[in-house]
């Protein structure tokens, strides 16, 4: 029996760029500059990883009392940005298609209630529908946790599993989790740089993979 373990920022709702922009403005308060780039390349970390990866990136070591209120600002900044959350294309139709079809799947994302709540109702994901976050965990991506959390819960082989992810980070984890792993192109990563991470295949986004299930070999 396949199944689907889907990350959520970036592969299944279009908030990607809405954390590059709160990130940025919330280290821009603190007096320390960074450049939207290098943000966008640590999106899918948690954010306590993040911060950390980010001050290298800053030439310097933020204390736990930085990295907190950077943390909780981000969170208010983002609510700003993006009081409504927007499905990427093809992944409301891909939720109910794997619904009605009895495949199963779940979610594991970096991210935490109350914050994803917003994009799990965009999504129309029903409450008996399994969701990994951070919290559930002890380490957040680029370590496997999240996905070997999901996996178990749904009571699969680790061999059966396909992780859909939009960064490197997603891949890396479903790689040491011993998954395959599918990228997705919505999340502003390129095809070589997914590939190269070790995406199983490659699609442009939700749409163009609902179309592809055939190739998964995931269809009753």
């Amino acid at each position: 029996m396949r199944a689907l373990i889907f990350d959520l920022d970036g592969t299944l709702v279009d908030t990607v760029y809405a954390h590059v922009f709160a990130w940025q403005r919330a280290f821009a308060e603190a007096g320390m500059a960074i450049d939207g780039w290098r943000i966008h390349r640590r999106i899918g970390m948690s954010g306590g990883l993040f911060t950390r990866a980010a001050g290298r990136e800053l030439g310097r070591e933020l204390d736990p009392q930085e990295a907190a209120a950077l943390q909780e600002r981000h969170g208010e900044l983002f609510a700003q940005l993006l009081p409504e959350r927007h499905p990427l294309p093809g992944a409301v139709e891909l939720m109910r298609f794997l619904r009605a079809n009895k495949i199963v799947h779940g979610i594991a994302t970096s991210g935490s209630r109350p914050e994803i709540n917003a994009s799990l109702d965009a999504l129309g994901i029903d409450p008996d529908v399994l969701v990994i976050e951070r919290g559930h965990v002890l380490r957040a991506k680029p370590e496997p946790d999240l996905f070997l959390a999901c996996q178990q819960r749904l009571g699969v082989r680790v061999e059966d599993c396909y992780v859909v992810g939009d960064a490197v980070w997603d891949l890396l984890a479903s790689r040491r989790a011993g998954m395959l792993s599918i990228g997705l192109l919505s999340g502003g990563y390129g095809e070589d740089e997914l590939s190269r991470a070790g995406a199983f295949r490659v699609y442009r986004d939700a749409l163009e993979l609902l179309h592809s299930l055939d190739e998964l070999g995931v269809l009753p």
